[in-house]
């Protein structure tokens, strides 16, 4: 099983369109996906057409189980419009977590721990965050083996960019090793000088980690969105899907990199 984190301290930059593509295309090359949603907004819990307001069962109660019951992760786990990927979705109520658990120690394993309870049920898990550092996040990055940073390219975003990369260095502390992270230019529409002098402002500052291409606007998405689809399914040839291809590929092709450089170490 293979953990992707998508997360940036910034709302609004793509998180769960790129949560949702490249768990799409994963699923079309025949991988069994998982989209964890730990947003109390529950875009991606939406997106599939389930109520954040009103499911009975979520996230939230990993959380709250003192000792985690082996069959609770698969026991909260819904279907979705591909059949080879399920959700395990956001209620509203993860918004009252901290204050539940609040001095509760090992709380930032939670997701880690649900996680080796599926691991022979999916191969890639896809973790949509929520845009604020608290225990939600911390669990993300806790549990990821590669971060996504979606950065839409204006100036505010880029802003939000720069918190983001102050928290990687507090989590990296935390967990005593490096989390490999790829930064994705997205919503870019090259007819704006903001969207154009945004993507040169990345490229210079976080060469290291930017991925070379970018996502452009595409109405598709929002279209995909509105049919509980990914986008892959909607219209596997438009540009929305060209480009998350590419990135998928490069994502693969760094995973499988640093496998082979640790294997070597």
């Amino acid at each position: 099983m293979h953990v992707w984190a998508v997360a940036n301290q910034k709302g609004g930059v793509g998180k769960t369109t790129t949560s949702v593509s490249l768990g799409g295309l994963l699923a079309d090359q025949g991988h069994q996906v998982l989209l964890l949603d730990l947003d109390p907004h529950g875009s991606l819990t939406s997106y599939f057409k389930y109520d954040p307001d009103d499911l009975s069962a979520s996230a939230y109660d990993l959380f709250l189980a003192r000792q985690l019951p082996a069959d609770l992760p698969e026991s909260l786990l819904l279907e979705t419009s591909h059949d080879r990927i399920q959700l395990l979705p956001a209620s509203t109520a993860l918004a009252t977590l901290e204050r539940q658990v609040s001095g509760q120690g090992g709380m930032g394993l939670v997701i880690s721990r649900a996680l080796a309870l599926l691991w022979n049920k999916f191969d890639y898990v896809l973790i949509d965050s929520p845009p604020v550092l608290g225990l939600l996040m911390i669990n993300a990055l806790a549990a990821a083996e590669h971060l996504i940073i979606p950065v839409q390219t204006e100036f505010l975003a880029i802003k939000g960019l720069e918190r983001m990369m102050r928290t990687l260095t507090m989590v990296r502390k935390a967990r005593h090793n490096e989390l490999p992270y790829t930064i994705v230019p997205t919503l870019y529409d090259r007819r704006t000088q903001a969207s154009v002098q945004s993507l040169r402002l990345l490229r210079t500052s976080y060469a290291d980690h930017m991925w070379p291409a970018m996502v452009p606007v595409d109405t598709r998405f929002r279209e995909a969105s509105m049919a509980g689809v990914p986008v892959s399914m909607l219209d596997p040839v438009c540009r929305g899907v060209q480009a998350y291809s590419m990135l998928l590929k490069h994502l693969l092709d760094t995973s499988q990199q640093l496998r082979a450089r640790g294997h070597d170490g």
